[in-house]
């Protein structure tokens, strides 16, 4: 009878520490970001404003980006990349040629995972045209709300 106590314990403890980070990605809950400059996300360019994250369906996959106060909004698909530890705050990363920035990275705050967003054709474009000169893109990262 102590043993199954003992296994029952932990088991539902066990399923709460990976209920905890599933979380923060379920599809009803945003991630509000405020983005300072326009931005490029699958080959749409998104004007500066505050801006709200969050999963289209129960796949991690597809995700919505919307504009809060114009209301422009763009869906994209995402590979699963590792970050480099579980980040206590979350963050988007972009890419930055010039002037021009393209949404790359997104973490959840509290995850060890992240959504990497594929290179669009322009931003391949503009990689091309970078390592033609020698130079590589700038990697710049704004902390979620």
């Amino acid at each position: 009878m102590k043993k199954v106590v003992m296994i029952l314990v932990s088991c539902f403890g066990l399923a709460l520490m990976i209920a905890t980070p599933a979380h923060a990605q379920m599809p009803g809950t945003p991630i509000r970001v405020t983005i300072p400059f326009d931005f490029n996300v699958k080959g749409k360019t998104l004007s500066a404003g505050k801006y709200e994250i969050r999963r289209i369906s129960d796949s991690p996959e597809g995700l919505q980006i919307s504009n809060l106060a114009n209301h422009e909004q763009s869906m994209f698909e995402t590979e699963s990349v590792e970050a480099k530890g579980t980040a206590l705050k979350g963050e988007l990363v972009f890419h930055r040629y010039g002037d021009t920035y393209f949404l790359y990275e997104i973490f959840t705050p509290g995850v060890s995972t992240g959504r990497e967003l594929p290179r669009s054709h322009a931003e391949r474009r503009f990689e091309r045209e970078a390592a033609n000169t020698k130079m590589k893109p700038e990697m710049v990262a704004l902390a979620i709300d």
